[in-house]
């Protein structure tokens, strides 16, 4: 991952409500959450919610797709363990902490 991606993906993060709607899509698995369910979980507005999840999904750390009439947001596990992996690439001493082929969520696979 390069750094320009990275700070991307953290400044998205780095707001109290894009962090807690990324938290409710990881803990959501792969199936995801209409937007719908995510505004009443959270209580996020609907115009709010629409500028958060833009901003998710730009920094490219959620997708959405279309399911009959309802748009659903899933958390993108690949990015989200890329940015872990390289947020603690040098850990350890610069030794390898977990094995490199192992995804840090397994939702990934």
């Amino acid at each position: 991952m390069e750094n320009k991606t990275a700070v991307t993906a953290l400044a998205a993060l780095a707001q109290e409500t894009r962090l807690s709607l990324f938290r409710a899509l990881v803990q959501a698995g792969p199936a995801g959450l209409a937007a719908g369910k995510i505004s009443e979980m959270l209580g996020i507005a609907p115009s709010s919610l629409s500028f958060h999840l833009k901003e998710l999904v730009h920094a490219g750390l959620i997708e959405s797709r279309n399911e009959s009439r309802f748009v659903i947001y899933s958390a993108n596990f690949a990015a989200m363990n890329q940015l872990l992996a390289f947020l603690s690439e040098n850990c350890c001493g610069g030794h390898d902490c977990l094995p490199a082929a192992r995804p840090i969520c397994p939702q990934a696979e």
